[in-house]
């Protein structure tokens, strides 16, 4: 499986984020945007933060936001926030966060496939320095491995 596609609507670069909660939330917001999601899965992505921790935070500098598939995803999404100022997750060894990939999926199988997409993304220790610093959607795009695609 490849990523999904990355319109320029789940994207948000330079963001400002008060806290992790907030960083979630952005992220949220870009799947929503571009269609994926309704406004709740990101509360439900912040939702497991609360309830596992800072897990999602999978290497230095760099947070995976994702839920279970439920009702509120309408179709597989991928949405990237990058921070203007890194904000702590709580995590012991990976904080602090400037990247958070928002991930969204309609079936377990999706999410397994997903996130070993996301991992061959990140296999080169540079990918996450190159986001934190990406100023537009193709270089993102470019970054990932994603083709470039009609934007929305």
């Amino acid at each position: 499986m490849s990523l999904p596609p990355l319109p320029d609507s789940a994207l948000n670069l330079g963001a400002q984020a008060r806290d992790w909660k907030h960083a979630v939330m952005l992220a949220g917001k870009a799947l929503e945007t571009s269609g994926a999601v309704t406004a709740e899965y990101a509360k439900r992505m912040v939702r497991v933060v609360e309830e596992f921790g800072a897990y999602i935070v999978i290497a230095p500098g760099l947070a995976l936001a994702h839920a279970r598939p439920g009702p509120d995803v309408h179709a597989e999404g991928l949405a990237v926030v990058t921070l203007a100022d890194p904000v702590p997750f709580g995590h012991p060894h990976n904080d602090p966060v400037s990247v958070v990939i928002g991930l969204a999926v309609c079936t377990p199988e999706e999410h397994v496939a997903g996130v070993a997409a996301l991992a061959n993304a990140f296999n080169d220790s540079s990918t996450i320095d190159a986001l934190a610093g990406a100023t537009t959607p193709d270089e993102v795009r470019r970054i990932l491995g994603i083709p470039e695609q009609v934007t929305s």
